[in-house]
């Protein structure tokens, strides 16, 4: 199990366009993968779990994948947050 933490950088949070983005390439592997703030825990391959977080400009996240390709998702789902999600 692998976890990384980082922060919402998008000025929007994770609305529909980013979610959307965020569980697309979670599902893309074949991990358990988990997203969490200081409150909530959703499954990271749910859109409606991830979008119910409502997750906004300069949350702390925590990314935790498990699984055989655990580390190729973290490293993914990193460098997607971290380039806000192609937006400005």
């Amino acid at each position: 199990m692998i976890d990384v933490i980082l922060k919402v950088m998008n000025p929007n949070g994770l609305h529909a366009r980013p979610a959307a983005q965020f569980v697309q390439k979670a599902a893309s592997f074949n991990s358990k993968v988990k997203i969490s703030d200081n409150n909530k825990v959703a499954d990271a391959k749910s859109i409606l779990s991830v979008m119910s977080m409502g997750l906004v400009y300069g949350t702390a996240i925590t990314i935790t994948a498990d699984g055989v390709d655990e580390k190729e998702c973290i490293e993914a789902l990193t460098a997607l947050v971290e380039s806000n999600f192609g937006e400005r």
